[in-house]
């Protein structure tokens, strides 16, 4: 099966899913959970926080995450466009 194939039949299933889905945010909770947790046993290996702190400090950690995807979404972009220019001779989106 090709990439594309197996892209498609990917496609396929998540819309088939989502389509038989009564509650989506109850089905990907889950995951939710599964992802914030891990912040506060990132800042509370050990659990010695109190429950506070330990949001406290997730919260934060969480924070820093998603700016870190941010920076390196905007780095590759710029890359993106920097390469764009030099091979079509600064036309297209950027020109002015």
């Amino acid at each position: 099966m090709s990439a594309a194939e197996r892209s498609l039949r990917a496609q396929i299933a998540a819309h088939t899913l989502w389509a038989n889905c009564d509650d989506p945010s109850a089905h990907t909770a889950p995951a939710r959970k599964a992802f914030l947790d891990r912040f506060e046993r990132e800042v509370d290996p050990d659990g010695t926080l109190t429950t506070e702190e330990r949001a406290r400090r997730a919260d934060h950690a969480r924070r820093a995450y998603f700016k870190r995807l941010a920076l390196a979404s905007s780095r590759a972009r710029a890359a993106k466009a920097a390469v764009r220019r030099a091979t079509k001779g600064g036309g297209g989106r950027d020109a002015a």
